[in-house]
């Protein structure tokens, strides 16, 4: 049913031309006016019509007929990634899958996830733990059924990542709105799909993680003194953390974000951990680098409190960055920061903390 693609073309990972008449359809009554009045905007990873243009309604029933090479018996849901080695973007796919889920009334783990990618190419995931939370199932390249007629019994093709006017992705928030139940509860299904739970910690301590970076860029030169000023504090449990995956894996990333009551880091996907903060955490964003929206709007929906850098004259860029086509570019660069400054804020953080309704130590904290 699907047909490969040549070597040299890396764009073909959504060949938008990849079924011709006659070779997508089903046994139904097909509105084909309907289904074209749907390609005024079409895009790989904001619409399926690319996918669809073709379809067509069939005379016979390829199943009840014999004319099927491979006949799926369980639930598909069809989905088209986007980058799997950034964990921003890649969870724009797991948060459309859910709301997929929820418009299907139907969070089974027996269904199979199919990838819709029309190369021949792999998908590098540096996150595929979390597929547990949806399929009990390994993922399925579409290049699986190479050759072959195959007919899907019961087919879902899933809300995309890139969406205009999407969920996660190009949502346009309005003044005021934070909390979305939706994000919450997304966090909270993955959570206990994947059983990340909160541990024990030591009354009234506020647990502080700190992500380093090991890239070339964006990083604090200064951390170890930053580091040093936090674990002054008698009332704070300070850690270090550098999220590769190599070295820690992806569940035991969430473990230490989810038992984690304030997160700071510099502007990079590695704050999209803030989606498995407990509602009483704070998302601390360093420095934004003039990214000013990203994560702060993905807390706002998450609904963790979001602090960034507020004072310009007391951090300290290396130089003006290197971005390789554009030139001076502030998330090409590494910063330093002031460390009264820094304290300042995270003090500020904490006190966020302890006064959340939700910090589970409150009341003791009020009593001292």
């Amino acid at each position: 049913m699907t047909k490969g693609c040549q070597l040299k073309l890396r764009t073909c990972r959504y060949n938008e031309d990849f079924f011709q008449d006659g070779e997508i359809g089903g046994y139904c009554d097909l509105n084909k006016q309907a289904l074209l009045a749907e390609g005024e905007h079409k895009s790989p990873l904001q619409s399926w019509f690319a996918e669809l243009q073709t379809y067509s309604q069939l005379n016979f029933h390829p199943i009840k007929d014999g004319r099927c090479d491979l006949i799926i018996e369980k639930p598909v849901y069809f989905v088209k990634l986007d980058a799997g080695v950034n964990m921003y973007h890649h969870f724009c796919d797991f948060v459309n899958l859910y709301i997929t889920q929820h418009i299907n009334n139907s969070f089974s783990m027996d269904v199979n996830v199919v990838m819709w990618d029309t190369s021949p190419f792999g998908y590098g995931d540096l996150f595929s733990d979390t597929w547990k939370a949806f399929t009990s199932y390994e993922i399925i390249h579409l290049k699986t059924y190479d050759y072959k007629r195959v007919c899907f019994k019961d087919a879902i093709f899933s809300l995309l990542p890139r969406m205009r006017y999407g969920l996660f992705y190009n949502t346009p928030l309005i003044a005021g709105c934070s909390s979305t139940g939706l994000l919450k509860a997304f966090s909270q299904h993955v959570l206990h799909r994947l059983n990340i739970t909160q541990e024990e910690t030591k009354v009234g301590k506020i647990r502080i993680t700190l992500l380093a970076r090991s890239t070339t860029y964006r990083k604090i030169l200064n951390q170890d003194e930053l580091v040093n000023a936090m674990k002054t504090m008698f009332n704070f449990d300070v850690r270090v953390v550098d999220y590769k995956y190599r070295e820690m894996g992806f569940l035991d990333q969430l473990q230490v974000t989810h038992n984690t009551d304030i997160f700071i880091g510099m502007h990079g996907a590695g704050l999209t951990h803030l989606l498995f903060l407990p509602d009483w955490a704070v998302i601390f964003e360093l420095y934004n680098c003039e990214d000013y929206r990203c994560y702060m709007d993905l807390a706002r929906l998450r609904g963790v409190h979001y602090m960034t850098w507020e004072r310009e004259s007391k951090v300290f860029p290396q130089d003006k960055g290197h971005h390789p086509t554009v030139g001076d570019h502030p998330k090409f660069t590494n910063y330093s920061f002031d460390v009264e400054e820094f304290m300042r804020l995270v003090l500020l953080a904490a006190e966020k903390v302890v006064q959340h309704p939700k910090w589970p130590y409150k009341q003791k904290h009020d009593e001292l």
